[in-house]
């Protein structure tokens, strides 16, 4: 079978590669090479490439050698597949997908098969919210002893560089920018609490399961606190919020419920929201997607 990349991934790593990640195009090259002999080693049988799929790994359809459903993703280094199989076998299946090869190494995750075209986003808006929100709560657990996880500080550490250095660049998010890093400065003020975080939670992030209503899938792990987890899904669904009227007040009332519904503290979810708004809005504008870094930075501004 030819394993053709989806465009969304394409698309995604040809992002990488003008954001500095070196060795995106190298990886996507060999991406069908790799697969096939993902694909020989386990002895799979190929059903499809899941279209379309993620923005950095190659999700395929697969069954093992006993006819269980499966599904095969393999990742560059670059978004961090070791650490995702870390914490899957942590969670080992309490709220996230379960892993079939926790001892297997080189990017390449084999995880039990959940239903990929039905996400919580799926239902309506405050049903999602709801889901996602209790999926999210059964991941923070404490991590492993002597985990080898990003904190919180690192990662954000890493993005407050670069949108400083937009910032410099680019005039017009300053006042913007500045906001979202002495949020940052104050949030981290605090002795951090310490909980494996899934790092990139969203409603898409939760598909239909058969053990389990919900499941989560996808996580880029961190440890820290959970406020931080909860932020990127205070703007889900973005795009509806700006459309809206009275988006702004809507906005308020997700963080005040969210924060309310997960024992978070306000403000700290809403410090984390704009945090994260606008470090995703200065990449968008960074990397040319002028459309989607519009609509989060105007989303920011009203926290």
């Amino acid at each position: 079978m030819a394993f053709e990349p989806p465009q969304r991934l394409v698309r995604a790593l040809g992002e990488t590669q003008h954001n500095g990640g070196g060795g995106a195009g190298d990886w996507l090259d060999k991406l069908p090479e790799l697969a096939q002999q993902a694909v020989d080693l386990r002895e799979l049988t190929v059903e499809r490439v899941q279209a379309p799929g993620g923005r950095s790994s190659l999700v395929v359809l697969v069954r093992l050698i006993d006819g269980t459903p499966a599904v095969l993703k393999l990742a560059p280094e670059r978004a961090r597949p070791e650490s995702e199989r870390a914490a899957l076998a942590h969670w080992d299946g309490r709220g996230a997908v379960r892993l079939l090869n926790p001892g297997d190494t080189h990017g390449v995750l084999l995880l039990e098969r959940l239903h990929p075209d039905m996400s919580v986003r799926s239902l309506p808006e405050a049903k999602a919210l709801l889901e996602a929100a209790g999926t999210l709560r059964r991941l923070w657990v404490e991590p492993p002893t002597a985990h080898v996880f990003e904190t919180v500080a690192e990662r954000t550490g890493r993005q407050a560089e670069a949108m400083r250095a937009s910032a410099g660049a680019d005039a017009e998010v300053g006042p913007l920018v500045e906001a979202a890093l002495a949020a940052r400065d104050a949030l981290l003020a605090d002795p951090p609490e310490e909980r494996l975080l899934h790092g990139t939670f969203r409603q898409s992030k939760v598909l239909a399961a058969e053990r389990m209503p919900w499941l989560a899938v996808g996580p880029d792990p961190v440890v820290g606190e959970c406020a931080f987890d909860l932020a990127r899904l205070v703007r889900d669904r973005v795009e509806d919020l700006i459309a809206s009227p009275s988006g702004s007040s809507i906005t308020r009332r997700r963080v005040k419920r969210l924060a309310e519904s997960l024992e978070v503290d306000q403000e700290r979810l809403r410090g984390w929201t704009l945090f994260r708004a606008v470090e995703s809005g200065v990449r968008a504008r960074r990397v040319g997607r002028p459309q989607d870094a519009e609509l989060l930075l105007e989303f920011a501004g009203w926290l």
